[in-house]
């Protein structure tokens, strides 16, 4: 079976070293959907999701298999509401 590794990124890298065994790349993007969920959750309460944020999925020899991308942009109507 595949290993995926799930490395995300957001100021501070968190390389996933160990990785995740899963029968098929549909089942490590469906993975990276609820691993990135929880992450994004996690940060949201502590609300520190940084500028950008993303996550990469790699195979067992460092190939980049796909990628999450998560931004967080202030439209200008609401921009003076956050700080």
């Amino acid at each position: 079976m595949p290993r995926y590794h799930y490395n995300v990124y957001d100021g501070v890298e968190l390389l996933d070293r160990r990785g995740v065994e899963l029968p098929d790349l549909t089942y490590a993007r469906r993975e990276a959907i609820r691993y990135a969920g929880a992450l994004l959750e996690d940060g949201a309460q502590k609300d520190n999701l940084g500028n950008e944020w993303r996550m990469e999925v790699v195979d067992k020899n460092g190939l980049l298999l796909f990628r999450l991308d998560f931004l967080v942009t202030s439209s200008p109507a609401t921009a003076h509401h956050i700080t």
